[in-house]
């Protein structure tokens, strides 16, 4: 299961529009997941089947996006990234929140279940 790839325009459209809301404003209907990332990136692509799982199994119950910080450097800096792997756990109400590492599957599905409210 390919997931998918956002651009800054993608990512004002699917997820946030900074140019337009100060405040934090969710614009999907499901949580989600940011997997912010490198193709040089060691720990990033341990990551990236767990991801593909995890999407697999929670199918349409959230979203799981990615995001080249080399592509897309703007949305990186907006985020302050400064280590890669790092997700972004997004609720579809509240604010999101940062994790850093590459995590194993099952620190993923604990903030899906508390974070995210998925279960």
């Amino acid at each position: 299961m390919t997931l998918e790839h956002l651009t800054k325009d993608t990512f004002k459209e699917k997820v946030f529009n900074y140019e337009v809301n100060k405040e934090w404003k969710y614009a999907g209907t499901k949580p989600a997941i940011i997997d912010f990332y490198a193709d040089w990136c060691a720990p990033c692509k341990m990551v990236a089947p767990v991801l593909e799982e995890l999407k697999a199994e929670y199918q349409d119950k959230l979203e799981i996006y990615k995001i080249n910080t080399e592509e897309e450097q703007e949305l990186s800096a907006m985020f302050g990234i400064q280590s890669i792997p790092s997700l972004l756990f997004i609720p579809v109400e509240g604010q999101p929140q940062m994790a850093m590492g590459a995590l194993p599957k099952e620190t993923f599905k604990q903030a899906i279940g508390e974070v995210l409210n998925v279960r």
